[in-house]
């Protein structure tokens, strides 16, 4: 259990050193939102975070709740790790964009491509478009 709280700092101070990284940190494992960003953590608020087994897949689901009355552009990726705590995806998967819209809700899910990805974190940030 400590390496992998171990494992999940380190990839959150190396994921600190990328551009715009500011944001959500959702681990689907521990059902932890770490907040990055206080702003969009004020306007985007996690409602539930779900792992769901299908055809030897596993499938993360996050669902999401604007509590500001504008509309918010943001990017998320999913993460994805082995029953160890290991990254298993060589390379992350790409930004995706969405708009949350004032007072939506809103469920961002991802498959894992790897059958060994059992457990995931999603980041969520603001879009600078």
């Amino acid at each position: 259990m400590k390496k992998r709280v171990l494992l999940l700092v380190a990839l959150m101070a190396i994921a600190g050193c990328s551009q715009n990284t500011a944001g959500l940190g959702i681990d689907g494992k521990s059902q932890k939102v770490f907040f990055g960003d206080n702003v969009l953590g004020s306007r985007l608020i996690v409602d539930d975070i779900a792992t769901v087994e299908k055809e030897g897949r596993t499938r993360g689901v996050v669902t999401v709740s604007s509590h500001y009355k504008g509309d918010l552009r943001i990017q998320y990726r999913f993460y994805w790790y082995d029953d160890s705590g290991l990254e298993v995806n060589a390379k992350p998967s790409a930004w995706r964009q969405d708009v949350v819209r004032g007072l939506e809700t809103r469920t961002f899910s991802e498959v894992s491509i790897n059958p060994e990805g059992t457990q995931f974190r999603v980041q969520i940030r603001e879009s600078d478009n």
